[in-house]
């Protein structure tokens, strides 16, 4: 039988590869997003449907309320950055950046392999073409992976040994891009923006907007998103 894994799905491109990487991996894989009262919650839908459309083994959706916290553009009534250059994007941790985000969310994909009986649990970060995000760090993830096997019955008991797998934390834009199209992925399933409007249409100018554009220009591949008249 093919191994569990947990696979985080946001319902963005970068996740969306990651969930390719861990099928053409042998995985059988859960995924797992939040509604996390995030302002772009078009992403949930997304998730949905990559996970159904790229056979996935199930997946579960789980409400955390991180707007009582705020704190962040994606949280709270803050203006979501818009038109920054590069230089702009990486001069310091962005305000869209959600507070302890990434450790929210793998502790709870931590207790879904422990209870699964899954070692293996897969996220999408990325340390390159990033916002300059501190929980996205190769060292955040060895640390919570130590973290993972100290702080677990599996763990303690030797059971399991946790792995957070990282496919993409060393690569470009463009080069994940090239590598979802190479294993089948349909990015116009996808959604990047952090301040769509009501119809879920991008705004084209946030920082993920900005950095999904230059990927594609990069990979020297037309967005499916602008094919279908969604993305600008």
């Amino acid at each position: 039988m093919k191994k569990k894994a947990i696979v985080l799905l946001s319902g963005g491109l970068d996740s969306a590869t990651v969930l390719a990487i861990a099928l053409q991996q042998g995985y059988s894989p859960v995924t797992l997003c939040f509604d996390y009262g995030q302002r772009h919650r078009v992403e949930l839908a997304k998730a949905r449907a990559l996970s159904l459309k790229m056979g996935a083994l199930e997946h579960r959706e789980v409400k955390v309320d991180l707007r009582q916290f705020g704190g962040s553009a994606l949280t709270d009534e803050i203006a979501v950055p818009k038109g920054r250059t590069d230089g702009e994007m990486s001069a310091e941790i962005p305000i869209t950046y959600v507070p302890a985000r990434n450790t929210i969310f793998l502790s709870f994909a931590l207790a879904a392999a422990e209870i699964a009986g899954a070692e293996d649990i897969f996220i999408g970060v990325n340390a390159i073409d990033y916002s300059g995000y501190p929980d996205c760090r190769p060292e955040y993830i060895q640390a919570f992976e130590q973290m993972a096997n100290l702080a677990t019955k599996a763990g303690v008991e030797g059971t399991s040994k946790f792995k957070i797998h990282t496919p993409l934390i060393q690569m470009t834009k463009a080069e994940i891009i090239k590598k979802g199209l190479e294993l089948g992925v349909d990015y116009s399933l996808t959604h990047s923006c952090y301040h769509p409007d009501a119809n879920g249409r991008p705004c084209g100018q946030c920082d993920s907007c900005l950095l999904r554009k230059k990927g594609f220009q990069e990979a020297g591949v037309v967005d499916p998103l602008i094919q279908i008249g969604i993305q600008e």
